[in-house]
Parts: C-alpha cells; sequence; structure tokens
C-alpha cells in the first residue's frame, strides 16, 4: 500500500494551497479530487494581504497580482443611488508587504496554483478520484477511493488527511461533527457578466445598494467581467429567476442584454455555520469543510487559507517528530483553538453586515448601526487574533507585519517558514540566539513601524507570522526564545 506523511481530500484553493505548503516542508502530500479539473466559472472574487502574503510564500504572489484589479473601497447606496456611507480602502503596499485587497477572478488562481503544484516533486495529484472510506488505524489512516478514469478501488496509507472537501465535506463526517449556526439562511442571485467593452460608469468600488425591498451587491473584478448579487425574494422560484429575461430584468438597471455577454447565473443559499469541532485524531478540517460565511466581507477563501498556514508547520512539526507526546497533541490541538474564534468572528460580523444591507436604506439607519464619534456612520476593517493557543501574554496570536529589509527584501522572503525575531537591537545584547532563529532588528529594516503598531520594542514570530508573545525587556523576549519549536 503507498503511504504519505499526509493526505489532503479536495483541491480548491485551500487544499492546493497546503499542498504547497507540506511540500516546501519535505512532506510527501497527496492530494485527492473528485473533479476532472477545477470548476471553470467565476467564484470567490477577493482576497485580502493575508492572504496574499501566503501566496508570496509557496511563489506565486507575482504572478497573481498581474492577474488582480484594485479594489478603491466599499460604498453603501440607498434605493436612488444616493451616497449613504464610503468605505475607502488603503491603496499601495500595506503592513503585510502587498496591497489592502484584490480583485480576482478565480480559475486564474487555481491554474497558478495547479500548475506550480506539478513542479514539487514529493507532491502527488490524482484527479477522478473520489475518497468513500477513512479509517484511522493507530498511526496512520488508510484511505479508500475510486479512481474514475478506469472504475478500480485503491487503498492508501496516510499519517494525517485534512479534509478540504467543501461544505458537504466527507471527512467532516468522518470526525461526527455538528455545525454552529448563527441565524444567516438566505438565497441570493449570483450574476457574473462580460462585457462587451469597457463601462467605466459602472466604477471600481463595490456597492452596496441598501434597499430593504430587494437588497443587492456590485463587484468589479479584472478586465471586463462583473458582478452582481440580488436578494431572491421569498416566494421566488430558484429555476425561474435565473432564466435569461428575468436576470437581465433584475440587472436592467445597470446593464443591457447587448452590452454584455451573460457568463453565469446561479442561485446560492449563503449560510453561517462554523464546525464544532476541526479535528478527530489524525483527521483534520480546513477551508469551508469547517466554516461557511456570507459573501458580504468577501472573507470565504480568505479564511480557507488562514486555516492552512496556521495547519501546515504544525502538522510538518509533528510528521517530522521534531515535536512529539504530549507536546504534539497541544500543538496539533491549538490548530482549532485558534483558528475557530477568528473565523467565528468574521462570519458574526458577515452577518450583522448581511442584516444591514437588507435593513438600513436611509443614512439616519447606517448612523445608528456603524455609529462614528463624529455622529456620522463609520465601517472599519476588523483584524481579530487567533484564539488562545500557542504562546504567551496578551499579544501573543497576533497578526504582525512584514518588514522590508534595507536591500529591499520582503522578511518572508529571507526567513521563509523560521521563526523570527524582531526586535530593537540593544534588546538581543547578549541573549544566546539559536541559528534556527532569523533576526530583524530596526537598525536593518523598517520594523520599527511594525513594533509600534504591536506597541512592544521586541516580538517573536511563528512560521505563520502571528506573534508568540511581545517583549519590553532582553528577559521577556529570552522567555518568548524559551517558547519556540524548531523550524519547520
Amino acid at each position: 500500500m503507498e503511504k504519505f506523511d499526509v493526505a489532503i481530500v479536495g483541491y480548491g484553493p485551500a487544499g492546493a494551497t497546503l499542498a504547497h505548503l507540506l511540500a516546501q516542508c519535505g512532506l510527501k502530500t497527496l492530494v485527492l479530487d473528485k473533479e476532472a479539473a477545477h470548476y471553470h466559472l467565476p467564484r470567490a472574487v477577493h482576497f485580502d494581504a493575508e492572504v496574499m502574503r501566503v501566496f508570496q510564500w509557496i511563489g506565486i504572489a507575482d504572478a497573481m497580482e498581474a492577474k488582480t484589479h484594485r479594489h478603491p473601497g466599499m460604498r453603501f447606496v440607498d434605493g436612488d443611488g444616493n451616497l449613504l456611507l464610503d468605505w475607502p480602502r488603503p491603496q499601495g503596499e500595506g503592513p503585510q508587504g502587498w496591497q489592502a485587497n484584490y480583485r480576482f477572478h478565480q480559475p486564474d488562481l487555481e491554474d497558478l496554483l495547479r500548475s506550480s503544484l506539478t513542479e514539487r516533486s514529493n507532491a502527488t495529484i490524482r484527479a477522478r478520484c473520489e475518497v468513500f472510506h477513512v479509517e484511522e488505524k493507530g498511526n496512520s489512516v488508510e484511505l479508500r477511493y475510486e479512481d474514475m478514469s478506469c472504475g478500480k478501488i485503491r487503498r492508501i496509507e496516510a499519517g494525517f488527511v485534512v479534509g478540504c472537501d467543501g461544505a458537504r465535506s466527507l471527512i467532516r463526517r468522518y470526525i461526527e461533527s455538528d455545525m454552529e449556526d448563527y441565524g444567516f439562511h438566505e438565497r441570493w442571485l449570483v450574476v457574473d457578466v462580460i462585457l462587451r467593452e469597457d463601462m467605466p460608469e459602472l466604477g471600481d468600488h463595490s456597492i452596496q445598494y441598501c434597499r430593504p425591498d430587494r437588497p443587492a451587491t456590485y463587484v468589479r473584478t479584472p478586465g471586463l467581467r462583473r458582478r452582481w448579487e440580488i436578494k431572491v425574494l421569498p416566494d421566488e422560484d430558484s429555476n425561474e429567476i435565473i432564466k435569461p429575461e428575468r436576470v437581465w430584468d433584475l440587472i436592467s438597471d445597470w446593464l443591457k442584454p447587448e452590452q454584455a455577454e451573460l457568463e453565469r447565473a446561479a442561485v446560492y443559499v449563503f449560510h453561517s455555520l462554523v464546525a464544532e469541532h476541526w479535528r478527530k485524531g489524525r483527521l483534520f478540517l480546513a477551508g469551508d469543510a469547517c466554516h461557511q460565511t456570507p459573501p458580504f466581507m468577501g472573507q470565504g477563501m480568505c479564511a480557507g487559507t488562514r486555516d492552512v498556514a496556521n495547519l501546515f508547520w504544525k502538522l510538518a512539526l509533528v510528521v517530522k517528530g521534531l515535536v512529539q507526546g504530549t507536546e504534539a497533541e497541544h500543538l496539533l490541538d491549538s490548530y482549532e483553538s485558534e483558528r475557530k474564534p477568528n473565523a467565528r468572528e468574521y462570519i458574526q460580523t458577515a452577518v450583522r453586515l448581511g442584516g444591514l444591507i437588507n435593513t438600513a436604506g436611509t443614512e439616519e439607519a447606517l448612523r445608528s448601526a456603524l455609529p462614528a464619534p463624529d455622529g456620522t456612520a463609520r465601517m472599519e476593517s476588523i483584524a481579530p487574533p487567533i484564539g488562545p493557543g500557542l504562546g504567551k501574554g496578551e499579544k501573543a496570536g497576533r497578526l504582525f507585519g512584514q518588514p522590508r529589509l534595507s536591500d529591499g527584501t520582503l522578511m518572508d522572503d529571507q526567513f521563509r517558514h523560521q521563526f523570527v525575531i524582531v526586535s530593537e537591537p540593544d534588546l538581543l545584547g547578549d541573549l544566546t540566539v539559536p541559528a534556527s532563529i532569523g533576526v530583524v532588528t530596526t537598525d536593518m529594516s523598517n520594523a520599527s513601524e511594525h513594533l509600534a503598531r504591536l506597541g512592544a520594542r521586541a516580538t517573536l514570530l511563528r512560521p505563520d507570522r502571528h506573534t508568540l508573545g511581545a517583549a519590553n525587556t532582553s528577559a521577556e523576549l529570552e522567555a518568548l526564545i524559551g517558547l519556540t519549536f524548531p523550524n519547520p
């Protein structure tokens, strides 16, 4: 029987990104997916700087950035198009070393992820292979799957299995996890079009149409692609509303049939769910398999990328035997304890935003829902820390920025998948820093501005670039060094 370190079930963005990260750590990785190829039509349309930073780690960021469109921000308007709230997004390079937000075409991303993964010799990809049986056997897991290209039943053995297999996850059923429900279940019509020629009047901003009778969202995506998301009313039939004549009627305020090609129209039920359990023994969940969010913050795919960034290095340390016994169990358990509260916070915020779009049709309503100190309405980005797990102190678990070194290099390009100290030089003093830990000081980079945001003189970063804690003295920094693991 073939043996792998990790088997990944599902080859969407989360599964493919995880396969890259594990392969970079030297793990023998298998990806199984029941589909012959990735889905060719648009799905996710937004990711943020944190996600682009992960793409930087796996070597596709520059190529992906060339395929994106800038995202200037979001505007809330009433039924007559009057501006209720303007939410601009920062432009240019931000703290993560990349722009704050990107609009993209998901098939472009999946092409890049898949083509570059084939170059990694320790990653094996098998399409048209549907897993139907999962059995944990002591120190490994046996998977049985049907190779639908030839109708044969095959078996493999893996040290760990990660279910990146979507909302109807088979691996979640084997974990036997229920879903926590945050109460948002609505049908929305998603319409993707390709313009016949550019229409600047549609704008680059995302627009939330706060019309209680028919809420809608407009999204500018790369090239000539544009998207509308329109709420389906309770008495409307999902099969009728996707018919072309009805679709064109619903978007007639913005577009005429002769101005664009209808690429796709589909009704989705937007959910707000988080799995109760993300791990059982050697089985793990990531991506839509363990959380589903309404799309109003554009965080669905982002959350899956955060999952695998948190998980990959922990799996690598355990598979390699660098962390063992109860310490290994604690490390693996920290995946759920850290990621689940963060995912929940994003989903609950998206639910609140969805409710606002559904009900707030006036500036007064927005001021009431999003009050600012000056009496206006204000929308702010959230960046919740991860939950309790590794590290020490209230500043553990914060996503840290990416300093630029004095030669212009981004920190992660110099210290990929390593623990890194970022510090004022005098705090290092006579400390003995293990050779495995990278060091970035404020006199060799722009790290001072990143430390100022954290409110500390030094920090120690994990491979996923969250903080193990903060330090203001050499003794505190030495204590943080004692919390590190080997590099994955």
